[in-house]
Parts: structure tokens; sequence; C-alpha cells
């Protein structure tokens, strides 16, 4: 199994280009089989969750054809044609490796009027159950059953007829499967209390373009007239705003000076809030991001909460960076509860934070040392990456599948800034 040396103390200098987003991109695939025409989205990321999303598709008889990178692109571009649906069954075997493979589920009986899937596995980050997922398709019309590992939802007359739901807390999963469900309903959906995540914006923007009819783009209402079919669209993955703010925490652990080209401010108004607050100096330029931290770092109070808040997605970097802030910072972690598995590896490097409940307390200015560490999740080991860059000696990070699943050439982009970093496998 491949592992990830790093030797800390290198300041990073230089231009990371920001791959399209992990995100969004996962959301967008499955609109492949709301239309029989083809569907081309242009840069994907070259990730294992992308790969396996695609092979995910082809169980449903969808075609898909990759593309390398177009010189205006970082990524790949991939043209999908679901011409003729072979199948309505997502298995085990392929869902398990992919929480966001669930995401089949809307789309599936919006346009089959049927659709079986296997409950959904990923990062073991806590409790994350689909009951909003399942809540806002039967509002529109579907009948649910769940037996022997499985979803099954079925469309009265082979159609949703399409209703109104509430979400009681914010969901950017169930909103998103809502959504694909509510554009080839019979009638309008209304959904309240909808996610206003920039990805769910991403999602509207596709689907206005394969020629949905969605009002509220942005907002937590979001009302969806049902179309009778829709059609094939070319269509750009928005960057990761997720991939941006990670390696601005790179830089700003090692005192270090990057431009983050291709970065969306807009989309990390929370993020970029957050680094300044720390001390750190961030520049919007034409089409990119600069981050410096030159001056060293302060300590933050954070607490993660849907978008527009700070993304529980970055809390894990943010921690890492924060055990050089010069005072102690607290991060309570309010989306998911089991988000602190980092904390005993960081602890290993020499980091000194404590957990009561959802919040941690992070003592700053600890001199981290290189030591063996286990990635746990995918931003978990964002966050060992972080803290090894700035660790005396050689830190080993392993199980990098996890990385694998988000950071597209992490170890190419970081050497590409002066990190000393390399992958290594077994043999």
């Amino acid at each position: 199994m491949d592992r990830i040396l790093i030797r800390g103390g290198n300041r990073l200098s230089g231009r990371i280009a920001i791959s399209g987003a992990k995100n969004a991109a996962l959301t967008l695939l499955p609109c492949a089989l709301l239309t029989d025409e083809p569907l081309t989205l242009r840069n994907l990321p070259r990730l294992a969750d992308v790969d396996s999303f695609g092979h995910l598709l082809n169980q449903f008889g969808v075609s898909t054809m990759i593309e390398g990178a177009r010189p205006e692109d970082f990524g790949r571009v991939m043209t999908m044609r679901a011409g003729k649906l072979t199948s309505t069954v997502a298995p085990y075997d392929i869902v398990r490796k992919m929480r966001a493979s669930i995401l089949v589920l809307g789309p599936l009986v919006g346009r089959a009027g049927e659709a079986t899937v296997s409950l959904p596995g990923g990062c073991a980050i806590g409790n994350r159950p689909i009951d909003l997922h399942l809540k806002a398709l039967e509002a529109m019309g579907a009948e649910i059953e769940v037996a022997a590992g499985y979803v099954k939802a079925t469309a009265p007359d082979g159609r949703l007829p399409g209703g109104r739901f509430t979400f009681p807390v914010v969901s950017v999963g169930a909103t998103e499967n809502a959504l694909m469900a509510a554009v080839l309903a019979k009638g309008t959906t209304v959904l309240e209390n909808a996610a206003r995540e920039p990805e769910i914006v991403d999602l509207c923007n596709l689907l206005v373009a394969m020629g949905a009819s969605i009002d509220g783009i942005g907002t937590e209402t979001l009302e969806i007239e049902g179309r009778d079919r829709l059609h094939g669209a070319t269509y750009r993955v928005m960057p990761d705003r997720i991939e941006a703010g990670s390696y601005a925490c790179a830089a700003a652990i090692t005192g270090g000076s990057v431009e983050l080209v291709g970065a969306e401010p807009r989309d990390m108004r929370a993020t970029t809030a957050a680094l300044i607050d720390a001390g750190v100096t961030v520049e919007e330029r034409k089409d990119s991001l600069f981050i410096e931290a030159a001056n060293g770092l302060k300590p933050l109070t954070l607490s993660t909460s849907p978008f527009p808040g700070f993304a529980t997605d970055m809390q894990a970097q943010f921690m890492a960076m924060l055990c050089r802030a010069e005072g102690a910072s607290v991060l309570t972690e309010t989306i998911f509860e089991n988000r602190y598995m980092h904390v005993p590896e960081l602890a290993r490097m020499g980091a000194d934070i404590s957990v009561r409940g959802r919040s941690a307390m992070v003592r700053g200015c600890a001199d981290l040392v290189g030591a063996p560490v286990m990635a746990t999740d995918l931003r978990a080991s964002m966050s060992l990456i972080i803290a090894g860059l700035a660790a005396e000696g050689e830190t080993q990070v392993n199980r990098v599948y996890h990385l694998d699943r988000g950071y597209e050439r992490l170890e190419e982009k970081l050497q590409g800034v002066g990190a000393d970093i390399e992958r290594v496998g077994d043999g």
C-alpha cells in the first residue's frame, strides 16, 4: 500500500493550479441519467471517486468517454450518454466505496420511475443517515421501501407528481437528490430550507443548461417546475474551494506565499475570513487567490456550519495550521459528531489538542515532529500532510487512498511549490 513521505521545514512558494471540485463533480455526474442525450463535463478532477462514479454509471447502461485535459482546463473531459437505461439497481460492491453514490437515487426515480440503491459507505466521520433524502422523495410522491441493505423508490404511474418539502435541518446531499428528482416530475416542487452551498448552485446551473426550470437558485427556497424531458449539455465543473483552502493552510503553516490559480474567492468567504483573522494575507487577483503568511499565525475561535458558514470540510486543515499559532484556538464541530479522529494522529506529531464533546482546544506554538501517522478520512489525511510540511524530520502518512479520493496530483502540486514530499510503495 502506498505511503506519503514528507520532510518538513520548507517554506512553500509559487503557484498551485486548483482542480475541478470533487464535491461538485460527484453531484453533476448523475445528471447524465436525466437525459438520453450526451452530457459533457469539463474540468473533471482525476480522482478515485470520480472514476468509481463513472463505473457506477456504466452499471445503468451509461456510456462514458474520457478525453485528456484541454488547454483551458486542468482536469479531464468526460462525455456520458444514457441513451437507454439497462438497469436501475446500484449494487453494494460499488456504492459501499463512496457515499455520493446515493445521488443516483433521485435522477433514476425521476427518469425511470424506480430505483434500487444500496445504502452508502464513504468516510467514517460520523452518522450520516439518508432519512432526509427519502422523506423529500416521499413528499414528492415516491413510495419508499428499505430492506436488506437497499433502498427502493418507486414513482406511482412511472412519474413523480412533485410536492413541497421543508428540510428540518440543512442537508446538502438530500437537497441535491431532491433537485434531480424534481426536474422531471409532472408538477411543481418547492424545497424549503434547502442547502445553499456553491456545489448546489453549480448543480442548479447545469440542470438549467439541460432545460430545467428552477427559481431561487442560491437561496434557501427552490421552486422547480418539472419538465417532460431534459436535453444534453456541455458544462465546466466549478473550482474546488476545499482544495484551495487546504493549500492555503499549507502555505500558512510554513510561513509561505502561494498563488492559488483558478480559485473562486466568492465560494470561499468564510475560509478567507478565517485566514485573515489568523494573520494571513489574502489578496484576490484576476483568476487567482494569493496567500502569504510572513508574520506568524494568530489563534482563532471557529465553529462549523452550513454555507455560508465555515465549512466542516475545512475544520481538520485549520486545526493542523493552528498548531503553530501563537496562543490557544477553539474549534467546534457542529455538522459531524465523529470528525476529530485526526486529533490522536496530530498528537503523535507533538500537537497539544484536547477534545471535549464537539469542541477541541488547540494550544499553539507546538514544535511539531515527524512521525508515522494513519489517515482516517479524506480531510483528516490532508491535516496530516499540512502538519508534516511544518514538522521537523520525516512524516510518514499511511492509508493515502483517502487522499486519492479528494486531492488530484497532491504530491506534484506541493513539490511544485517547494515541498519535500514523495509517494512510495511497499515494494
